[in-house]
Formats: structure tokens, C-alpha cells, sequence
């Protein structure tokens, strides 16, 4: 074994590749839990315990929120104040990158498309699910959202729901 690779779910704006992990990307990890609260303490404790078998092997996040990074700001941004982002990172982050990403360079390749002139539309299905417009192998827009809640009906996860509901039914 020469390195380590873990799927870890959200990375927020701080990476948009492959990164080597140190103490300073398990931090980061750790402070996105809030976001994915099902998700990153597992991928926490997977890479901690990689680390305590594995003492000198180079582990590599992968984050599921990395393929995003190249959607326009007109489809990460909700329609909020825009202070919202800029103190508090309110925007879709969106999730499921590394399979969207794998399967439209797939699709590419079985489709015969153009690599820099295609467009597509990928849906990740099963316990999570998700959607994603793909142009030119990078991500436009996608399903979920500022959590991996907003979307589709999931196993777990009711997708996006009306706000509007909330004071009706407490009513």
C-alpha cells in the first residue's frame, strides 16, 4: 500500500481537487460535520483509523463537493441576500461529484462526444440520489444544495420540501 484514498462528502469552497490530508484538512472536515452531519464524523473516523494502522502512508481526500466548484455563481447562489454567502457560505455546494464526474466522462467516451463540446444531463440514483448538468466535463448546476438534504426523495432524506409547509402544519 502506498496511499490511502476516502470519498469524503462535503468540502465546502476549500477544495475543488484531490487534496493530501493533514491536521489542517481534518479541521476543516471536522467544521463542515455540521453540514453533513451523517457523512463527514464517518469519514473522520475512517481516516483516523487509516492513520493509526497506516503510520507512514500519504492518505487523499477526495470530497464529493469538488466536481461542483464549477457551477456559475447564478446556480450556487440561492435567492438570498447576498451577505448571506459572504458571511456564512449559504449556497448550493452541491454532492455526488465524484460518481457525476466519472460518469460523464464515461458517457462521453461511450457516447462519442465531443470532450469540449457536449452537454449532458447525469442522475446518481439509489439510497442518495441526485442530478446534474454536465457541459464540457464540468458541472453547471445540480439537485442538492447547501446540505446533502435538498434534491430528490432519498432513503434517508426527504429532498427539498415547500417551506411553506412548515406554518401550515403548525397551524
Amino acid at each position: 500500500i502506498f496511499a490511502i484514498g476516502h470519498r469524503v462528502v462535503h468540502g465546502g469552497e476549500n477544495y475543488s481537487m484531490p487534496t493530501i490530508i493533514n491536521e489542517d484538512v481534518k479541521r476543516s472536515i471536522d467544521n463542515l460535520s455540521k453540514l453533513a452531519p451523517l457523512h463527514n464524523p464517518a469519514n473522520l473516523i475512517g481516516i483516523n483509523a487509516s492513520e493509526e494502522v497506516f503510520l507512514d502512508i500519504p492518505q487523499v481526500a477526495v470530497f464529493d463537493t469538488a466536481f461542483h466548484q464549477s457551477m456559475p455563481e447564478a446556480a450556487y447562489l440561492y435567492g438570498l441576500p447576498y451577505e448571506l454567502y459572504q458571511a456564512q457560505g449559504i449556497r448550493r455546494y452541491g454532492f455526488h461529484g465524484s460518481s457525476h464526474q466519472y460518469l460523464s466522462k464515461q458517457a462521453v467516451g461511450m457516447l462519442k462526444l465531443d470532450p469540449k463540446d457536449h452537454g449532458l444531463i447525469i442522475a446518481h440514483l439509489g439510497n442518495g440520489a441526485s442530478v446534474t448538468a454536465v457541459r464540457n466535463g464540468q458541472s453547471q448546476d445540480t439537485s442538492m444544495g447547501f446540505t446533502p438534504l435538498e434534491g430528490l426523495v432519498m432513503g434517508t432524506r426527504s429532498g427539498s420540501i415547500d417551506v411553506g409547509m412548515l406554518p401550515y402544519l403548525i397551524k
